[in-house]
């Protein structure tokens, strides 16, 4: 073990980002499986201290040496950065865990999401233990319950995605928009009156105040965006379907926090409405709120904040018996991301840990 308490030490890369805070957050809220934390980020910010488990941490440059004897490191960085940093810090012991997409798709890393494939994260031959991205993150646990009962064939998703899932820029343009179009009721009523208004586009490739851009991501084959291709090659490989049929538009939404989708769902098997309610209601990492009478269903602005996966407006297809369609939400900068790297660094620290 890296720390005298006999607990495994910790090391956490890209601390002072939006992911890093989160991931900051619920190391000093949920159980405390570590002995020392050692917090790294880029030069600039080398030398602040941060609060973890209620005390100041000093953050590091991003470094060789911050991994020497560490057990366990998560990642919370860009893809180029771990890309660069995550075989370095393997190199010198620790068992990594990204959050990026950087080793997604690599067949020798296991892409682990502790509800659906907790096995999978013992299988690390390259020292790295990959997460899937937000918007996968905000579907597969809801969906990776139903499978276990009815077997996925096909999905159809509709993800409408939060402005935080394009990082700190994103959040900081959708509120500078906001605040450029506040109070005139004349907007929204002539073709690009809105983007003559909010000037800077930031991450976006149009406004998204008042309004909705059926993009995100960046540009694959075919027109599809790396999002879209994100959820199809995710999903096949959490699941261990790869021929899973998967179709998916990604929009950006004017919303901070919390990413949503509609999604249709077809199986092998006969489904049923108040089965798949209960399912969703008893499996971990969902929440079911669906109250048709009385219009409950989850929202970005309800689970902004929250842990869960929240599932609702579950129905059974009109037209296909084996088919489901439902509305999910998350918070994509908790479960959709550090939630997620923690969750799963708890089950690399548990089987060190004596």
């Amino acid at each position: 073990m890296g720390s005298a308490s006999g607990l495994p030490t910790l090391a956490v890369a890209g601390a002072t980002g939006a992911v890093g805070a989160v991931l900051l957050d619920l190391l000093s809220t949920r159980r405390d499986v570590y002995g020392e934390i050692r917090l790294a980020a880029s030069e600039r910010s080398a030398g602040r201290t941060l609060q973890v488990r209620g005390e100041r941490v000093p953050v590091s440059a991003l470094t060789p040496e911050v991994f020497d004897g560490a057990d366990v490191a998560m990642f919370a960085v860009p893809d180029a950065v771990a890309a660069h940093w995550a075989p370095i810090a393997a190199a010198r012991g620790a068992a990594v865990v990204d959050g990026s997409r950087a080793f997604r798709t690599r067949p020798d890393v296991p892409l682990v999401v502790p509800e659906v494939n907790p096995e999978r994260v013992r299988d690390r031959p390259r020292g790295v233990v990959a997460g899937p991205g937000c918007a996968t993150l905000s579907m597969i646990v809801a969906i990776g319950a139903l499978h276990r009962r009815y077997r996925l064939k096909e999905l159809v998703i509709a993800s409408y995605q939060a402005a935080s899932g394009a990082g700190r820029s994103g959040i900081d343009t959708l509120y500078a928009q906001l605040e450029k179009v506040g109070g005139d009721r004349a907007l929204g009523n002539r073709a690009g009156d809105i983007r003559g208004v909010v000037g800077e586009l930031g991450p976006f490739p149009a406004p998204l105040a008042m309004n909705v851009v059926p993009w995100t991501g960046t540009h694959a084959d075919g027109g599809w965006t790396s999002d879209e291709t994100g959820l199809r090659d995710e999903t096949r490989k959490i699941l261990e379907l790869p021929g899973l049929k998967v179709a998916a538009t990604c929009v950006r939404v004017p919303v901070i926090t919390g990413h949503s989708m509609a999604v249709h769902a077809v199986f092998e098997e006969r489904t049923g409405r108040r089965e798949a309610q209960d399912i969703l209601a008893r499996s971990p990492g969902v929440v079911l709120c669906d109250n048709p009478e009385t219009r409950e269903f989850p929202t970005p602005s309800d689970v902004a904040g929250t842990d869960p996966t929240w599932a609702g407006r579950v129905r059974c297809s009109p037209d296909d018996p084996n088919a489901l369609d439902l509305f999910l939400c998350g918070d994509n900068l908790r479960k959709g991301a550090a939630l997620n790297t923690v969750q799963t660094a708890e089950l690399i620290a548990a089987a060190l840990t004596p």
